[in-house]
């Protein structure tokens, strides 16, 4: 099942969605917090106990690969790698671009109570 997404401009109501989905039951290992920003997501992510997408939902080829790539590229295989095509993560890396925050959901069944 493809992941869901939603984007954020702050982080705060980021943070309040995510509290939001683990009081539904949803588990750490199925919120996952993406930027630009390795900074802002490593902070985001610990503030509230998420997930980011890191070399043990990558296979070890997207690994070395994102070692050379560029940050665009470096983004666009991670989100594949977890379950978006290359065009969706195409898209989505371009929202990165403009400061945006993905939350993405690998359960998005649990999370659809707390998104509707």
């Amino acid at each position: 099942m493809k992941p869901l997404v939603r984007e954020y401009t702050n982080d705060e109501q980021l943070k309040d969605m995510v509290e939001k989905l683990k009081n539904e039951g949803l588990d750490n290992e199925e919120i996952y917090i993406l930027s630009h920003d390795d900074d802002r997501t490593e902070r985001i992510s610990k503030g509230v106990n998420a997930n980011t997408i890191g070399a043990s939902e990558q296979d070890a080829k997207s690994v070395l690969t994102n070692i050379f790539s560029k940050k665009g590229d470096e983004l666009r295989t991670k989100m594949q790698e977890i379950g978006f095509s290359k065009e969706e993560a195409g898209q989505y890396e371009e929202d990165l671009d403009e400061g945006k925050v993905l939350l993405i959901i690998t359960n998005p069944a649990k999370a659809q109570a707390v998104l509707t």
